[in-house]
């Protein structure tokens, strides 16, 4: 399936495109379901963990991504947008073991379009500075997202 990944410093954002051969009704509750979420959320080895999770406006997700030696990286994901299994916004930021963000975080826009049973998720990540984008990058999040896509390919699409 198709998967893009475009950087662009004028405006500190990278955007993220990739199609699934799944229904977008499907592919929406592998964004919106802390367990299906945790199944693909992080590159192996890593695990992700939700702690707790509200998906509607104002919620958040609390979750970890624990290494394989038990090492637990806290994040957020603060929900600011919903249109059901179109569209949502979230602020993304990591956080302390009792969910005090690090800010600033950055602003993800998910979007889902279906097309003939091929299902388009399009993911805006606009970053509060140009370092902080630079940073993300240089910390190996295209490589990592991509691992994470492709788990989710695995699970939409099992062999």
């Amino acid at each position: 399936m198709k998967n893009e990944f475009i950087v662009d410093k004028e405006t500190q954002t990278v955007t993220i495109t990739r199609e699934f051969a799944a229904p977008q009704d499907m592919v929406w509750r592998t964004w919106t379901e802390a367990e299906l979420l945790d199944q693909w959320w992080g590159p192996k080895p890593y695990n992700a963990v939700t702690k707790s999770m509200d998906f509607s406006v104002g919620g958040r997700r609390f979750y970890a991504m624990v290494s394989p030696e038990g090492q637990e990286h806290f994040s957020i994901q603060e929900y600011t947008f919903i249109s059901p299994t179109t569209n949502f916004k979230f602020i993304s930021a990591f956080t302390d073991k009792d969910g005090n963000p690090d800010l600033p975080g950055s602003e993800w826009n998910v979007d889902l379009s279906e097309q003939n049973g091929i299902t388009t998720v399009t993911v805006t990540i606009h970053n509060e500075s140009l370092e902080r984008m630079e940073r993300m990058i240089e910390m190996g999040f295209k490589e990592g997202f991509t691992v994470c896509l492709d788990q989710l390919e695995e699970i939409l699409n099992p062999a």
